[in-house]
């Protein structure tokens, strides 16, 4: 396993990092979750996302239980939680957004579904603009003064909103966010490779990046229709199964059968490929890769394996097909 610094911190984490969405509590009990990811874990994987809105705060349960099980040493890892829409169906108005109120109460929650006494990394889910950005500022810098958390983030923030959270922090002596957590895969780049460019260096943002895989697509799994076992046929992911059959959906699919080749090329699967490609870029501090089953955690992993020969040659052909190459960007291993 690769680590990475954690954008200007001291904090290293895995290239590859794991999260529980809303599998843990929904699809998997406490001992699938101890497998699970144990299996990163033992590979090296030292960072575990999470959220308060999780499978409604399920996941965070099955997840700190799993922790406690596998009796790993609280220095060996990282735990994060997400604060925003809250833990419960039809949140009251404290019961959501960031308020001073919910952060430092969805803090305390968090970590007692976690079983931790600190969040090693805070994210602020989405941005609120019902809350003054010195409230949110001000509140993560009393946690982190308290030792609840050592390090906050934003989730889905824009430039714009990241540099006005930087400089009220330096206005007011306060501490600004370390790390953000964009979506970022071969279909999603802007944000990550034009938005933030300047920020890497200006602030020294670093990045825990979701959906490499494009919500199942970059498997490869759809190439020829929608399988039988899917999760887009289960009750709730309906979005899912409409974003699939929409034209771009389709084309995203078409797309995929010609990456594919490309990674048959290099014997590898085509998700592997496209977590190496995501894990190429030197501005990504890891990686979050999602599993329900020890056996796709050990499959993802062997991405750190093929970044290596993602050479000059492969990434061309990687953008040929893909089409949207920024201008400007050429990444190389870091």
């Amino acid at each position: 396993m690769e680590y990475r610094r954690l954008g200007k911190s001291g904090l290293q984490v895995s290239a590859l990092s794991f999260g529980a969405w809303v599998t843990f509590g929904n699809q998997v009990d406490i001992d699938a979750a101890v497998e699970i990811m144990s299996a990163a874990y033992d590979v090296g994987v030292n960072f575990f996302d999470n959220a308060e809105v999780y499978a409604q705060g399920q996941a965070e349960t099955v997840m700190g239980a799993a922790l406690k099980k596998a009796g790993w040493r609280r220095d060996s890892y990282i735990v994060s939680s997400k604060v925003l829409w809250g833990s419960v169906p039809n949140a009251k108005p404290t019961q959501q957004g960031l308020s001073r109120k919910h952060i430092f109460e969805a803090a305390h929650q968090a970590m007692e579904r976690l079983q931790v006494d600190y969040l090693d990394l805070y994210f602020c889910h989405r941005p609120d603009p019902n809350v003054p950005m010195e409230e949110v500022v001000r509140t993560m810098t009393e946690l982190i003064h308290q030792g609840k958390v050592f390090y906050w983030g934003t989730s889905e923030w824009s430039a714009q909103q990241l540099m006005e959270a930087y400089s009220v922090a330096r206005q007011y002596n306060l501490i600004p966010p370390t790390m953000e957590q964009p979506q970022y895969n071969m279909f999603h780049r802007h944000t990550v490779e034009v938005e933030y460019a300047r920020l890497y260096e200006t602030i020294g943002l670093g990045t825990t990046i979701w959906s490499p895989l494009a919500s199942g697509i970059l498997t490869g799994k759809y190439n020829a229709g929608i399988p039988d076992d899917s999760r887009m046929k289960l009750k709730g992911y309906e979005w899912l199964r409409r974003m699939m059959e929409s034209e771009e959906g389709q084309k995203r699919i078409a797309t995929t059968r010609e990456l594919t080749a490309v990674a048959d090329d290099l014997g590898v699967s085509m998700a592997q490929l496209a977590i190496a490609w995501c894990v190429k870029n030197p501005n990504v501090s890891t990686v979050i890769t999602g599993a329900s089953r020890p056996a796709q955690v050990t499959e993802n992993m062997k991405a750190m394996d093929i970044v290596a020969q993602l050479d000059d040659d492969v990434m061309a052909k990687i953008d040929a097909v893909l089409g949207n190459k920024p201008k400007g960007m050429d990444f190389q291993l870091a």
